[in-house]
């Protein structure tokens, strides 16, 4: 399996299908907010039939029971990774599993439900004066994963810098999926706790996320394929 996961932050559907046909293989994406506002979820069943597996990245924070209703329609989508915040607490994300495990169709494998810790484009300085949340980013990052395991997910959103922490905290088979990754001498751009694949696949992260430094690439095959050879 992919443990590269190709984040297609395009505008609109026609973006999205000729940057897809540049590969002659299946691979994993990442179907984020941009897309999905863009587009509606149809979006999502359209890459899904070319064949590819998808993680969709909507990160949903509401009140449990709203929550829930949500993942059970997501459910149906037969999508493979989807998310929400860890921030909704415990019972939030207990509830975000159960409307997976509703929702799913029978005969069909359910999605891995993963928590997002802290934003990768969020720093000590923000968390503590603008969140309010006191102490260093990986306490905090390793509580929600705490939290996350104990409500039933499968795994978090983190930066390459704490999924070492995290795996030692919750065990090696909790999922530590990893944004914020540019290849050396790339733009970091609006992201703060960045690091090449080389480097997170030293912290032991079990898939990365990877944007522009492919999508961007004069070469996006090559540029994927080269990412992979890091990861295996």
């Amino acid at each position: 399996m992919s443990r590269t996961i190709i984040a297609l932050d395009f505008s609109n559907k026609e973006q999205v299908l000729e940057f897809l046909r540049q590969f002659d293989e299946p691979v994993y994406v990442k179907i984020g907010m941009e897309l999905t506002y863009a587009c509606g979820l149809d979006i999502v069943k359209e890459v899904k039939n070319m064949g590819h597996k998808i993680f969709l990245d909507l990160k949903l924070h509401d009140i449990p029971n709203t929550v829930k209703g949500g993942m059970k329609n997501l459910a149906k989508l037969g999508v493979d990774i989807v998310n929400c915040h860890c921030a909704g607490g415990i019972e939030m994300m207990k509830a975000a599993k159960q409307g997976i495990l509703e929702g799913t169709p029978e005969g069909q494998q359910p999605a891995k439900l993963i928590g997002v810790t802290v934003l990768t484009s969020t720093s000590k300085e923000s968390m503590n004066e603008e969140l309010g949340i006191p102490g260093e980013v990986i306490d905090t990052v390793i509580h929600y994963a705490k939290n996350a395991k104990e409500a039933g997910l499968d795994g978090v959103v983190c930066s390459v810098h704490e999924a070492k922490a995290i795996h030692e905290a919750c065990g090696d088979d909790f999922l530590t999926v990893t944004p914020g990754i540019r290849l050396a001498g790339n733009s970091v751009d609006d992201q703060k706790r960045v690091a090449t694949p080389e480097f997170a696949k030293e912290q032991g992260c079990d898939m990365i996320v990877v944007g522009r430094s492919i999508t961007k690439s004069e070469d996006p095959k090559a540029t994927y394929k080269a990412i992979e050879e890091v990861m295996e």
